[in-house]
């Protein structure tokens, strides 16, 4: 999804009524010279901070006209957390040194009047410094906005900063480290200030820390100092001197901390953090957090969204804790309903996700924990209920997958018990697996569907033809379309051979393939192998679906493995039949009345990514097929009846509505007191609860050491053949390597391979776990619980 810079933040003043008036623990300074243009904006975006224990140092560098200054003062009255200070004009950086004089706090974050920061950028970076206590600094990744949009995300390197400035001016510092270096050089006005600063601190060895999240956004305009110093000839010499100056005395190796980190420490056990401040003046919502992997276009994202969409504000305050690296590109939607957002990989390593969610459940007072689909999540629940006893859990799971860990996070779900208060299902289907299978109580486990928007899945509110147009498909060509993540789960290729096989009775019908995915290459060079490029249209990634839908006259979903799709709930929305494979809950909601459901032919568990379909299979999606399109009265009634069951029974509204009243439910006084009690229980056996999570965090650790050994053989293997085998000049592919040969470059290759960090891994890796007695245990462990 790509970045709308039209979404700045700071547009609009939030009201949330934060507890402000604790002692500040950073503090913000801005110089302010004849910017009041875009000061309120900026102001917003300070004021709409989700850590609100600041001050705000500005200081007036002899402003010139009058009205502004009136204005500033206006602006500074607002809020008790800004003080306003006035010098005559000595430029930005005497500014700045003012305000440092001024400022009561530890950490100094610099931000010019016409800037912004997106509400968690001071959380973020307190907190990038808090866990990193010898870094100097820490900042984000940027945006330039205004003149020129675009996203600034560079690995940070001193070399390089030493003939190019790679950081912006925003960022949290140490004031001990801004002392040490004399803060900012305000011998001159104009010239690269922020750049010499960062430099200073690289000449002292001193490094930063660099969050991997877009946080700041820097206004690029005609008249901003930086602009001013690059048109200048005279001021840019000067600047490039002074800039020398420095740079001579860095040394080109320092490293940055950079996120995020893909290898935790071993054997860390979880940790509750001190911490007693609370972000909310008055506890008058239902505080819920939402503890997920990321936010990325999928079923399960969608209903996390519509979650936080349409949940009641006035009774409900949500907030969002992922736990996977991820680029999280549906972030943007997410934000539109809530400010509180926090990607844990960006700025954290694995063994302090515990820490700040110990924080953040204090500091927010949460209520509510409600789970899905993360890992990390499933792991830490006894931990949360032993050391929160007052905080209701409950999670939602989508599926049950017996090719992934043995059940997926049905299983964890499963072997978790009453610890999770409440689980809801997608399909009842699931809901009964968990029972049976995984051996949870029937009376804490319900079926919720999703449901869908019926409102903006409603076909007449669609443009006819846009699809079609779009990839120059003919009008009256029967549509058949496949939307879904091009991923051996959705078996892409059975889809390809009933095109083969149906094109055969229905020449001129065409497959519209809306995703993408790990296979989508591979699916396009078989469509063009089969010769199908006139049946087969991809369109690729699609934010708005609906289209599709409007233009198609059946949905096909064949896939192994589904909840209950979502794309099957939009279809009948918008009024398209659907043909399924009865996998998960879709014969739930699909039947011969709105479109077929169709026997499931191959064994999950051992069938993904099979290429291999019975005829029998093939055909039954063919017969469908013609029997839903050769009767046009037959179609027209299916047509309306698709809309009317999603009205009467899978509305979205009809699951928020329901929702609501399960976050209200869940904490009563009586569970409550269950909750207590099973804390009380957990604490008895403390050692053995943190130690569940050590576990889970060597695992995942060993899995990250297991992805980086793939990785290598296969580089080791292209490697080898790149070295020893190739083509001849008869074109038979033979070694390369002759009984004179060329002995000494593969040796001094192979010496290259053994001198590699992986390649140390894998040695280490390997006898550890092999040669040891801890590594022998562990290895039983994991297969005693499934991680094996």
């Amino acid at each position: 999804m790509k970045f709308d810079f039209d979404k700045e933040p700071g547009k609009k003043l939030l009201d949330r009524n934060l507890n402000a008036d604790d002692v500040p623990l950073m503090s913000i300074i801005t110089p302010f010279y004849n910017k009041i243009r875009y000061f309120e904006q900026t102001f917003n975006s300070v004021m709409n901070q989700t850590f609100p224990w600041f001050e705000w140092i500005i200081v007036n560098d002899g402003t010139t006209n009058d009205e502004e200054v009136k204005k500033l003062k206006e602006i500074a009255s607002r809020d008790n957390r800004i003080k306003l200070f006035h010098q005559e004009n000595s430029g930005q950086s005497s500014a700045r040194n003012h305000a440092i004089r001024k400022c009561s706090t530890e950490i100094i974050v610099p931000l010019d009047a016409d800037d912004l920061i997106e509400p968690t950028f001071l959380e973020y970076v307190f907190w990038g410094l808090y866990f990193n206590p010898d870094a100097s600094w820490c900042y984000t990744d940027s945006l330039g906005f205004q003149d020129d949009n675009y996203e600034w995300k560079k690995e940070f390197s001193s070399e390089e900063m030493k003939t190019n400035n790679i950081l912006t001016c925003t960022a949290a510092i140490r004031k001990k480290d801004l002392l040490e270096i004399g803060c900012y050089d305000d011998s001159e006005k104009h010239y690269d200030e922020d750049w010499r600063l960062w430099l200073m601190f690289l000449s002292k060895n001193k490094y930063p820390v660099h969050i991997a999240q877009y946080g700041f956004w820097y206004r690029k305009t005609q008249h901003g100092m930086a602009t001013q110093v690059q048109k200048n000839i005279e001021l840019s010499k000067k600047s490039a001197k002074i800039i020398k100056q420095v740079a001579d005395r860095v040394r080109n190796d320092i490293r940055a901390k950079e996120y995020p980190v893909k290898n935790g420490e071993s054997f860390i056990k979880p940790e509750n953090i001190n911490w007693s401040r609370k972000v909310f003046k008055n506890h008058n919502k239902i505080n819920v957090m939402l503890l997920i992997p990321w936010m990325v276009m999928g079923g399960a994202d969608l209903f996390n969204l519509d979650i936080v969409r349409k949940i009641d504000k006035n009774k409900f305050e949500m907030s969002i804790i992922t736990t996977l690296d991820s680029d999280n590109s549906w972030k943007q939607l997410f934000q539109e309903f809530t400010s509180e957002i926090f990607e844990l990989s960006t700025f954290l390593e694995i063994e302090n996700y515990s820490k700040f969610i110990s924080y953040f459940i204090k500091s927010r007072e949460i209520d509510v924990i409600f789970l899905s689909n993360s890992y990390y999540g499933y792991y830490l629940v006894p931990w949360l209920r032993k050391e929160f006893p007052n905080v209701a859990i409950v999670d939602y799971v989508h599926m049950e997958e017996w090719y992934w860990r043995n059940g997926g996070f049905a299983r964890t779900s499963g072997a978790l018990g009453d610890i999770i208060e409440k689980t809801y299902t997608c399909n009842e289907k699931t809901r009964k697996v968990i029972i049976n299978d995984f051996g949870k109580n029937p009376k804490t486990i319900e079926t919720l569907y999703i449901g869908v928007d019926k409102e903006k899945y409603y076909e007449s509110v669609v443009e006819e033809n846009l699809a079609k147009k779009s990839l120059k498909i003919e009008k009256n060509r029967p549509i058949i379309l496949f939307p879904c993540r091009i991923h051996p789960q959705k078996r892409p290729f059975l889809m390809l051979e009933i095109a083969r096989e149906i094109r055969k009775k229905l020449k001129n019908i065409a497959f519209i393939v809306v995703g993408d995915g790990p296979q989508l290459e591979e699916l396009q060079q078989k469509v063009s192998e089969y010769n199908l490029t006139n049946t087969v249209y991809f369109a690729g990634r699609q934010n708005d679906m609906r289209p599709y839908y409007k233009d198609s006259d059946i949905t096909l979903i064949c896939s192994l493995k589904e909840g209950l799709a979502l794309t099957a709930y939009e279809s009948l929305a918008m009024g398209t039949p659907v043909i399924s494979s009865d996998v998960g809950g879709q014969s739930e909601l699909i039947d011969n009345e709105v479109g077929a459901i169709l026997p499931l032919l191959q064994d999950e568990s051992e069938a993904l990514d099979s290429r291999k379909f019975s005829s029998e299979e093939v055909m039954s999606y063919v017969i469908a097929i013609e029997e839903i399109l050769g009767n046009k009265e037959r179609y027209k009634s299916m047509c309306k009846l698709c809309r009317d069951r999603i009205e009467q029974k899978f509305s979205s509204d009809i699951m928020i509505k329901r929702i609501e009243g399960e976050f209200e439910n869940i904490i009563s006084d009586e569970y409550l007191e269950k909750r207590q009690n099973f804390s009380k229980l957990l604490k008895q056996i403390s050692f053995f609860v943190d130690d569940y999570m050590t576990i889970f965090l060597e695992y995942e650790n060993s899995e990250y050491n297991c992805e980086e050994i793939w990785k290598s053989k296969m580089w080791f293997e292209n490697l080898y053949n790149d070295i020893c085998c190739g083509f001849g000049q008869n074109g038979v592919y033979e070694s390369k390597i002759s009984a004179d040969g060329n002995s000494l470059e593969i040796q001094r290759r192979l010496d290259e391979i053994y001198n590699m960090r992986t390649w140390k891994l894998i040695e280490k890796y390997r006898r550890f776990m092999d040669n040891t007695i801890i590594g022998k245990c562990i290895r039983k462990i994991f297969n005693f619980i499934g991680l094996g």
